[in-house]
């Protein structure tokens, strides 16, 4: 029998793994480490900084190169192509390791239940048990370092991808609008009157970066921002939230 547990590691930050996502590296058996590419070699990196500092049981790590997702205009095929052969990876790899059985983890940016994918993608492996770990979101960490709530009094908010938002516009009726996954700049295909941002890359780390202030007035500033520091870091983890009217 395997157990997978998907541990919710926040932004990269050790100091926001809750203690039970500590006690859930350090039992298990094996931890899965993804690699993807020597231009994201940082985030394997921030992974290896976290196990160095919450590690007290000698635990064995399985890094494993992560598949290219196929760039298709079957945006959902594609995704679910990929979803297949990382399961495939996953699946050999523990059975090498683990012949016997035991405890599995895997690390996951944020929390699994939040625009994240693992879950599906465990779901693909027949016998495998799963358990979840709770993190602390990057829309969390967003809100903390910008000294904001997230909705304004009594009312909801919505949260999207980049892609929906460029595709669609903005939602009706909602007016706090959180935009996760965005490849670069949707934020740009709304009308900005009467708009306010609150932006954030790298959100929890030590290179955060955050702006904040009407949408017409630093749109171009979070571009320019942006481009610059994935040339800097050679990958970017964005996050920001969209607000209409009155802020209160």
């Amino acid at each position: 029998m395997i157990t997978l547990s998907l541990i919710g590691i926040g932004t990269g930050n050790p100091d926001h793994l809750t203690a039970q996502a500590a006690q859930a590296l350090n039992a298990a058996d094996l931890i899965l480490l993804p690699r993807k590419g020597d231009d994201k070699s940082d985030l394997a990196d921030v992974r290896h900084q976290i196990l160095s500092q919450v590690l007290t049981n000698l635990v064995p790590v399985a890094e494993y190169d992560v598949p290219q997702r196929a760039d298709q205009a079957d945006y959902l095929g594609a995704v679910n192509d990929w979803h297949d052969a990382i399961a495939q990876v996953w699946a050999g790899t523990i059975a090498a390791r683990l012949p016997g059985g035991g405890e599995v983890a895997l690390m996951v940016w944020g929390d699994p239940s939040l625009y994240d994918s693992t879950l599906r993608i465990a779901a693909r492996l027949p016998g495998v048990s799963v358990k979840v770990i709770p993190g602390i979101t990057s829309l969390q960490v967003l809100t903390a370092a910008h000294g904001i709530p997230l909705n304004t009094l009594a009312a909801p908010v919505t949260i999207t991808t980049g892609r929906r938002l460029r595709d669609e516009g903005w939602p009706v009726g909602a007016n706090s609008l959180a935009v996760m996954l965005d490849s670069g700049g949707a934020f740009t295909s709304v009308n900005p009157e009467g708009v306010t941002i609150w932006w954030g890359a790298y959100v929890g780390m030590p290179h955060q970066v955050l702006i904040h202030g009407p949408l017409s007035q630093v749109a171009d500033r979070i571009i320019a921002t942006r481009a610059a520091l994935r040339a800097q870091h050679g990958w970017i983890m964005d996050i920001y939230l969209l607000r209409r009217g009155d802020d209160r």
